[in-house]
């Protein structure tokens, strides 16, 4: 190799953390160092990632429709509940902008109720009908002023569910509904049930075209909205893919071609192939203004868009909190747990593991700087503070750092390696001398350290968290 080619090291004597991107106190900020291209029918077409910081893009919920639609039915008091924290997580400024209810039950609509008369501006409550005249008379009853309308899309849907003669007859019984809806004063949100196997130019755009000359006949806060919706999770966000797969495409078609505004796209994604955060993201980056989400992805088959994964990746495309409180996603996790919601132990975020480590290695890592093992502030974001379990992997740093955490120290009161030695000698015996394979628990830990460090149990066990 010439060594004229080879790249000069910058030797720095300071380390350069590059803050600008992992700033702790924040989720890792997204940056573009500029516009991406994709070529829609032979024509290059220049897509401005960086518009999200300006835009204003939002989050909707599903967990009241799609998310019931994967577990027994919430009671009333749950989802109250539920909406309450949803209000109290997005803000003052309405980041989670509307949730969406079923109406077909009295239940449903006595829920509905309870959650409107909290006063929340938002989440604002909408609905979710089929695009049947006679389910819409449940929309006035309760008086919403939006309503989501199953408007399947595919061939699969039209022909072989529906049982439609030919496409003119689903577009002509679709724009009926949607007729209606503006006779009564209320918005419709068309859903474009499986638009990833959809014909793009022979259904869709000839579909979406006639709605939105409809709207041009009535006031604005009554025009149309499209939700974009990824049924089977076959949705790609990889520039360069075909349609009806190609999530960029789909959003420049209806944006451009068929002149739906950006803030009256929505996505809605399902996670059969593992895309679902990373589709709906994609959407906000290529035009589309909302992302339809549940709690914890809890919805139909393998779910949809992680709500609280949305909030994340928000901020870190925003690069600001937004008056988000994101404490309350622990809150929801746990209040969720409380009512048999099963979340798996390594779930992002709220997973009763999610920030400890077991590696002795990253252990060490932690205690010196917690940054190092810790993917952002989870104790000021997420009331969450790092934690190691013990196992004959987490050697006398592992043992050090849990410890620390157990007596909540810091600063110069934390304690050093050489104090620990007596738990980290039984620790290691444990698995040496006894042939253990399972890893320590907490209340055996806490009991060791009671009888092998007594001075400091007594100094600081009130300090222990509970």
């Amino acid at each position: 190799m010439d060594k004229s080619s080879l790249k000069d090291l910058v030797n720095f004597t300071e380390p350069n953390l590059l803050t600008d991107t992992f700033n702790y106190d924040l989720p890792p900020l997204i940056h573009f160092d500029g516009p991406i291209i994709e070529y829609i029918d032979g024509k290059p077409v220049e897509f401005d990632p960086a518009s999200v910081k300006s835009r204003d893009i939002v989050i909707t919920d599903t967990t009241f429709r799609d998310g019931q639609q994967a577990r027994p039915p919430y009671t009333i008091d749950q989802m109250v509940k539920i909406y309450d924290f949803m209000a109290k997580l997005g803000g003052p400024r309405g980041i989670i902008r509307q949730t969406e209810f079923f109406l077909y039950t009295k239940n449903d609509r006595e829920a509905l109720e309870r959650c409107r008369k909290l006063g929340h501006k938002y989440p604002e409550c909408t609905g979710w009908i089929r695009a049947e005249k006679g389910d819409f008379r449940l929309v006035k009853q309760v008086g919403l002023k939006e309503t989501g309308m199953l408007t399947s899309s595919s061939d699969f849907h039209i022909f072989q569910k529906l049982k439609f003669p030919n496409r003119q007859a689903a577009i002509d019984h679709y724009c009926d509904v949607v007729a209606a809806a503006f006779e009564a004063g209320v918005r419709p949100r068309c859903h474009l049930e499986d638009i990833t196997r959809a014909d793009i130019d022979g259904f869709i755009l000839p579909f979406v075209e006639r709605l939105m000359k409809m709207s041009e006949q009535v006031p604005e806060e009554l025009s149309v909205k499209i939700r974009l919706c990824d049924t089977m999770g076959f949705g790609v966000s990889y520039p360069g893919v075909e349609l009806p797969r190609s999530i960029p495409k789909l959003i420049y078609k209806l944006n451009q071609e068929c002149g739906v505004p950006s803030d009256r796209l929505e996505w809605h994604g399902h996670n059969d192939f593992h895309k679902v955060n990373i589709n709906g993201s994609s959407a906000w980056l290529y035009g589309c203004d909302a992302v339809n989400a549940t709690l914890f992805g809890f919805g139909e088959r393998t779910g949809n868009p992680p709500l609280e994964a949305s909030i994340i990746d928000y901020i870190a495309l925003k690069g600001d909190l937004c008056e988000i409180d994101t404490t309350v996603i622990t809150e929801l996790a746990d209040y969720m747990r409380s009512i048999g919601l099963p979340i798996p132990d390594n779930y992002p975020f709220v997973g009763k593991h999610f920030n400890t480590t077991r590696a002795g290695i990253h252990a060490g890592g932690l205690r010196q700087a917690e940054q190092i093992y810790n993917v952002f502030d989870t104790t000021k974001l997420l009331n969450r503070p790092p934690r190691v379990a013990i196992t004959d992997k987490s050697g006398v740093d592992g043992v050090c750092l849990w410890i620390n955490e157990l007596f909540n120290l810091e600063g110069q009161e934390r304690i050093n390696k050489i104090k620990v030695h007596k738990v980290a000698r039984w620790v290691i015996d444990q698995y040496e001398k006894e042939g253990r394979l399972t890893s320590i628990s907490d209340k055996e830990l806490v009991a060791k350290v009671e009888e092998l460090m007594p001075d400091y149990w007594e100094k600081f066990s009130a300090r222990i968290r509970n």
